[in-house]
């Protein structure tokens, strides 16, 4: 099953490890996608070939066979006689990574609401607290890891293993939207309280209480994602442009 974000972007030092499990050609697809949800490498970017292979101390097979599992997992794209780019994901595409997710999301709500453990139940409240020393201390990398670590947990605890490894996916093509609604440190308080809020339905053992926390939640953050887009573009193209693009993202 695949890494979930929050360990890829957290666990930069896990080479040794993977080395000690893994084929050599997965630990290279493993840091490069690290280093790609990491920013490291920027959407649109060229990777080649060989100055990765000199730089990991491989040959180019490895990373050639990387390239090719990255373009599977939707972050790089191979354009024939030009090489292996960085994926950019559009406003377009990012908005129906959202619905799509906000539909997931609702199930594993409604899941959790019947079965979570109170075990279970603790680790995600101590995530949320997590969000907000975070918040506290305006550390917006710190929220934005706990906040991939808590959703990511959630979709593994509803115990669907085929959608753990789908939501995993999306999140990832969706870390290559590098426009993070984070990163303007006044809308953490805000996400962290639609958080306690997911946590408070769950406890309550209330299915559609629950489903709709997180749906709510994941359309909220497309929404703030569409206007955080209109915003960027009003710098650059009319206002009626703008608006005309933001009815058509808001129409999807």
């Amino acid at each position: 099953m695949p890494a979930s974000i929050a360990t890829a972007l957290d666990s930069p030092s896990a080479t040794i490890a993977l080395l000690q499990s893994s084929s050599l050609t997965t630990v290279v697809q493993q840091d490069i996608e690290r280093a790609i949800l990491a920013g490291e490498y920027a959407p649109g970017s060229k990777l080649v070939e060989a100055t990765l292979a000199e730089r990991m101390g491989v040959s180019r097979g490895p990373v050639r066979e990387a390239f090719r599992m990255l373009e599977e997992a939707g972050l790089v794209r191979n354009e024939k006689n030009r090489g292996v780019f960085v994926r950019d994901i559009p406003i377009d595409e990012a908005v129906e990574i959202f619905d799509l997710r906000a539909a997931m999301d609702e199930l594993v709500g409604r899941q959790l609401a019947k079965n979570i453990t109170a075990e279970q139940l603790k680790e995600v409240k101590a995530l949320v607290d997590l969000m907000e020393r975070a918040v506290k201390s305006g550390d917006t990398r710190e929220y934005h890891l706990a906040n991939l670590k808590f959703h990511d947990r959630l979709v593994e605890m509803a115990g669907n293993r085929k959608l753990t490894s789908i939501y995993r996916k999306l999140i990832k093509e969706l870390a290559l939207f590098r426009r993070l609604n984070l990163a303007d440190g006044w809308l953490m308080p805000v996400s962290v309280g639609e958080h306690r809020q997911i946590v408070k339905a769950i406890a309550s053992g209330d299915e559609e209480l629950a489903g709709r926390a997180m749906f709510e939640h994941v359309m909220d953050s497309k929404e703030r994602t569409i206007e955080n887009d209109l915003r960027r573009q009003s710098r650059s193209t009319s206002t009626a442009t703008a608006t005309s693009n933001l009815r058509e993202y808001r129409a999807r």
